[in-house]
């Protein structure tokens, strides 16, 4: 598959706008990344069920260098829980790579709908959910409770090809109360071992799958992969950096808009309606 010019200047552009993203919000890029690469996939005529695949694979590849880029910036600034980090990214390590081998059995429409309805229901949740006080309570700083969490995360983290953050943004600022800038930076620590674990997974399961374009490894596209992470790593220090800059409160409202946009666009929703966008 030769990359057409404006699918490279669409993914330069991508890459760009995501890794200011993940480093500002801790996202793992998967609700903007994924829609993304599947419409180019198909766009080239790569089957849906390997796009589905494919997108998920490679994006779980992209988050990893841009992860450790936000999180390094944000462990300059001492926000980086990294007893949390370690116990939770530890048992993600396991079950990312259990979910990666799972998804690339499944129908590639059906993980499609699924990861668009588990957005949404991530952004509606964090929408109405009330925010934890300003003090981080202590008694939630338990290692088998975050152990606990960590392991459905690092599930989903490979089923559906993201690196989690829009699943762990939501359990340590709801379930272990952290602060939103202190969750921000966990998150993407946290998403250096999920990430990394559910890229091998999508790698070695996707070795014999049919219908790959030219320089794939696994369900992973090399080219695409070095466009989108080239650009994404230097802007997740530029995120990170701006993260501190703005308030919890708008830092909040930014993710659940850019979730809940993606989610629906997974989804189909804006195809049905006929919305070109």
């Amino acid at each position: 598959m030769i990359i057409p010019t404006a699918h490279i200047i669409i993914l330069l552009i991508t890459g760009t706008g995501v890794g200011f993203i993940i480093g500002l919000l801790g996202l793992g890029g998967g609700p903007v990344l994924i829609p993304v690469q599947y419409i180019l996939y198909t766009d080239a005529g790569i089957p849906t069920d390997t796009a589905v695949k494919l997108a998920f694979g490679t994006n779980l590849l992209v988050v990893l260098p841009i992860a450790i880029s936000g999180a390094l910036r944000h462990h300059q600034r001492g926000a980086v829980k990294w007893k949390v980090a370690l116990v939770m990214g530890g048992c993600g390590l396991v079950t990312s790579f259990v979910g990666a081998t799972l998804a690339t059995h499944l129908p590639g429409a059906t993980l499609k709908i699924v990861f668009g309805v588990v957005a949404v229901a991530i952004a509606v949740r964090m929408l109405t959910a009330r925010l934890p006080e300003t003090r981080e309570e202590e008694p939630k700083s338990n290692p088998w409770l975050w152990a606990a969490w960590a392991i459905p995360i690092g599930l989903f983290t490979g089923i559906l090809g993201i690196g989690g953050g829009i699943l762990m943004i939501p359990i340590l600022v709801l379930a272990l109360k952290l602060r939103m800038h202190s969750a921000v930076a966990t998150s993407l620590a946290i998403m250096m071992f999920n990430s990394a674990s559910g890229a091998i997974g999508y790698i070695i399961n996707g070795l014999n799958a049919p219908n790959l374009p030219a320089y794939s490894l696994g369900y992973v596209h090399l080219p695409t992969w070095l466009l989108l992470a080239a650009t994404g790593v230097g802007m997740a220090q530029l995120g990170a950096v701006t993260a501190h800059r703005l308030p919890a409160r708008q830092l909040r409202y930014m993710f659940i808009a850019v979730v809940f946009y993606m989610g629906l666009r997974m989804i189909g929703v804006f195809d049905w309606l006929g919305w070109p966008i």
